[in-house]
């Protein structure tokens, strides 16, 4: 028991003299003792009403249902996930007037949607994104892409990347669901990733050397230039 738990405790008795409890709640030092009373409970009960609260996480800092333990997510609470936005909308506004690569832009463009609720089958920010519904939906934007609509077609597009060749903008790929290239994400450097994760999850950055990740990583495919290329000038 804490100190602050054992003087609340201290100033209540578990017990009172039945024949002595009317005297003193009707006497004035019974009055006056009860109001102080009062006072202090109202002050144990603030106290540890407190201490409970810091140990609780603002909704926007974690999802509610979180099946891969992560300690973070890429909101506006979190400032490593704001720090790789903010990375990203500097390199674009130094690519101004010169053209975005295409992998930055691809990166930038997925970096808007973070904080978007995970939906099964979403494709949209209106409706929330899977995994794959993230990925379609920037390259589209950004690159005037169409991509396949699963992560296990999209892993046929594009050349294949070893991990210690990643670039940011390639497509990372995991085992997820007991298959290979259940689950897909964009690839941000420094061994971040953001993606869609799961029901209850939201957009987000996450790091792809916890075990987790690292446990499932089944590769990495890098989206082929002349596809884009091809993608724009028909558009």
């Amino acid at each position: 028991m804490t100190a602050e738990r054992l003087s609340c405790a201290a100033t209540f008795p578990r017990r009172m003299h039945r024949h002595s409890t009317n005297a003193r709640l009707n006497s004035p030092s019974g009055q006056a003792n009860r109001g102080l009373r009062l006072l202090a409970l109202a002050a144990c009960v603030a106290g540890l009403a407190g201490c409970a609260g810091t140990h609780q996480k603002s909704s926007a800092y974690t999802s509610e249902i979180d099946p891969y333990e992560t300690e973070w997510v890429a909101t506006a609470d979190d400032p490593i996930g704001m720090l790789v936005v903010q990375k990203f909308k500097r390199e674009r506004q130094r690519s101004q007037g010169s053209g975005v690569s295409s992998d930055n832009a691809l990166v930038s463009e997925a970096l808007n949607y973070l904080g978007i609720r995970y939906r099964f089958g979403g494709n949209s920010p209106d409706t929330g994104f899977d995994c794959s519904g993230l990925v379609t939906y920037t390259a589209e934007r950004s690159l005037g892409l169409k991509l396949p609509r699963n992560a296990a077609e999209i892993a046929q597009q594009g050349v294949s990347v070893s991990k210690s060749e990643l670039k940011a903008g390639d497509l990372v790929f995991f085992n997820t669901m007991g298959r290979r290239y259940s689950h897909v994400g964009i690839y941000l450097g420094d061994d971040r990733f953001v993606h869609s994760p799961s029901s209850g999850g939201v957009v987000r950055v996450e790091n792809m050397t916890l075990a987790y990740w690292s446990k499932r990583y089944n590769g990495a495919r890098r989206i082929d230039t002349s596809l884009v290329a091809t993608a724009r000038a028909s558009n």
